[in-house]
């Protein structure tokens, strides 16, 4: 029953709705995407803060996750190769949606409320939908925020070391409480800490193994393109089937993986200082969609295609690492899972406190950290097709905030 309302919930409707909004801020910005580069040449120095790129870090550490190498190898295996190319056009299209999230989210955001839940109350007029949203902020928050991840890092520990499930879990549940009990200010210097390193450290692993393998680049380039538009299968008149898998696969990985649409951006980049330049928030959020995948998703697609013998990172990475493998992706996916818990972690408090205004978050904290915590110890298949939905959920009433807001959105 989950399955089946998750993927009407995540059918057509929703992403022809996110699809939309990207296209229509595209044209409406000017091809926004395309100033990043120059933006942050010219004004990154300046700019941005010790504290705005705490933000960054916590705001794409919620994004990444570990779903930036298991996904995009499940992307692969359902929508083929070219899964990837509709992949990069969910995340073009994307960075201009959270550009727009983040511009909003600055002009209309106060003590009392932030992101999609002050711009749909205030935008839009309509309390009850910015509840509604923040109640299935705080629902995805615990499961796909919390202990999914901690069950994908949990299975990639347990590979290496042999360390009960129970202990296990009691110790992230230390780690996760400690750091998102200190506040927004030490869950950003935790991202701060943790995510440049191993996200260094996963991109030179995938360059090293793309440079190993580079002679079939050009091929892998070429598949991409082919299988996008089915030009491979078309003399076998199959073609449309082809196309609808990696359109489809490859959307829906672009979406999941930078959460464009979603309104998680904005919220979390409520915390910075700077939250009243609307410029630098929205073309900071971008930079994280572009980093999160025309990069780390690019770069984990080209590892799989070019060296892997069974569709998995793992195998690729083998070929350079060796024995020491699992134990290089063991700690990635852990540091990977982590950003990713405390990100969300901070969506789930603010949308917490939007709902109960004056109830101790302390509470939040411990029962956010403990449930995160038991996804070392079940499978947590029920669980992510559960947090799916509330994702959806969450799409709905932002992308409509959106659309419906698109006049007050401007091109600084």
């Amino acid at each position: 029953m989950p399955e089946k309302i998750n993927a009407m919930i995540w059918g057509t409707p929703l992403i022809t709705l996110i699809l939309a909004s990207g296209i229509i801020y595209t044209v409406k910005l000017g091809f926004i995407q395309l100033r990043i580069i120059p933006f942050f040449a010219k004004h990154a120095k300046g700019h941005m803060s010790g504290q705005q790129f705490r933000t960054v870090c916590m705001s794409l550490g919620a994004a990444m996750g570990t779903g930036n190498i298991t996904g995009v190898a499940s992307a692969l295996s359902i929508g083929g190769a070219g899964s990837v190319f509709w992949m990069w056009v969910s995340a073009f299209l994307g960075m201009s949606t959270v550009y727009a999230e983040n511009s909003l989210s600055a002009q209309y955001s106060d003590n009392k409320a932030v992101g999609p839940m002050a711009y749909i109350k205030r935008g839009l007029g309509s309390e009850k939908l910015a509840l509604f949203y923040a109640f299935c902020c705080v629902l995805a928050c615990f499961g796909m925020g919390g202990m999914v991840q901690v069950n994908t890092a949990s299975a990639s520990i347990a590979v290496c070391f042999n360390v009960s499930p129970f202990i296990l879990s009691a110790i992230i549940f230390m780690i996760v409480y400690f750091t998102v009990s200190g506040g927004a200010a030490r869950i950003a210097s935790a991202a701060h800490i943790l995510l440049p390193v191993s996200t260094i450290v996963y991109a030179v692993l995938c360059i090293w193994v793309i440079y190993k393998y580079n002679t079939r680049l050009p091929y892998i380039f070429q598949q991409i393109i082919r299988e996008a538009f089915g030009i491979k299968q078309a003399a076998g008149g199959f073609s449309g089937y082809t196309i609808s898998k990696a359109v489809s696969a490859g959307i829906r990985r672009g979406v999941f993986s930078n959460e464009a649409g979603l309104g998680s951006s904005a919220i979390l980049h409520s915390s910075a200082q700077s939250r009243s330049c609307a410029e630098l928030q929205g073309m900071s959020s971008m930079l994280e969609v572009f980093i999160d995948t025309i990069v780390c998703c690019t770069l984990t697609a080209l590892v799989i295609l070019c060296a892997s013998d069974d569709g998995t990172v793992r195998s690729a990475l083998m070929h350079i690492t060796g024995t020491k493998t699992d134990f290089y992706l063991a700690v990635i996916m852990t540091v990977f899972a982590l950003c990713t818990v405390i990100g969300w972690y901070y969506c789930g408090e603010t949308a917490f406190r939007y709902i109960f205004r004056h109830t101790d978050v302390r509470i939040f904290a411990f029962v956010f950290s403990l449930a995160a915590s038991f996804g070392a110890l079940f499978k947590a298949e029920k669980i992510w097709t559960i947090s799916d939905i509330f994702n959806g959920l969450m799409a709905f009433p932002n992308t409509i905030a959106v659309l419906f807001l698109v006049k007050k959105v401007k091109k600084e």
